[in-house]
């Protein structure tokens, strides 16, 4: 998006600006958040995608894998992996409800529950890290989820935008 003049909203009137692209500005803020997770996950045995999963158990407890994807909003083909390994590392268990095989539940096991308490340090440790004041940590985390919805809902007007007519989801 570019203002009236060419520019783009407080950068440089070359539209293909580095430094002026959200997408760079999102990407680099990613990299370094998930870099600085690293050693402290690595304490706990964690990969940072794996960390997310158990944060989602943590907060849910027992779900389906398909309620686990959708809260993580990530696909089977890249949750799958994430709990086998989790599963081996002793911290969770994946079991197929009786009453529907098609189903799979994921639940925390002892190991599981024991490794949030040693998570809880976690958090504080990041957010002074991340060296926002707790008004801007709101602001930029309510920015960010409002930016993932509407690029999910732009996304999805794209794709039915782009669809043979006569052919719906």
């Amino acid at each position: 998006m570019t203002t009236d003049q060419g520019k783009q909203p407080g950068g440089s009137s070359d539209p293909l600006s580095l430094d002026d692209q959200m997408c760079f500005a999102l990407y680099a803020a990613s990299r370094a958040v998930t870099n600085a997770y690293r050693p402290i996950l690595e304490d706990l045995g964690l990969t940072y995608p794996q960390y997310l999963v158990m944060l989602a158990l943590w907060e849910r407890g027992a779900c389906a894998i398909k309620d686990l994807g959708v809260a993580l909003q990530l696909d089977y083909g890249t949750l799958t992996p994430l709990l086998k390994r989790l599963e081996a590392a002793g911290h969770i268990r994946r079991e197929r409800r009786s009453d529907d095989e098609r189903s799979v539940h994921v639940t925390l096991t002892d190991s599981g529950r024991a490794l949030r308490d040693r998570a809880e340090e976690i958090p504080p440790v990041m957010s002074r890290l991340m060296g926002l004041p707790a008004d801007d940590f709101d602001t930029l985390r309510t920015l960010l989820r409002r930016l993932t919805a509407s690029v999910s809902d732009g996304r999805a007007e794209l794709v039915e935008s782009r669809r043979p007519s006569g052919v719906r989801r």
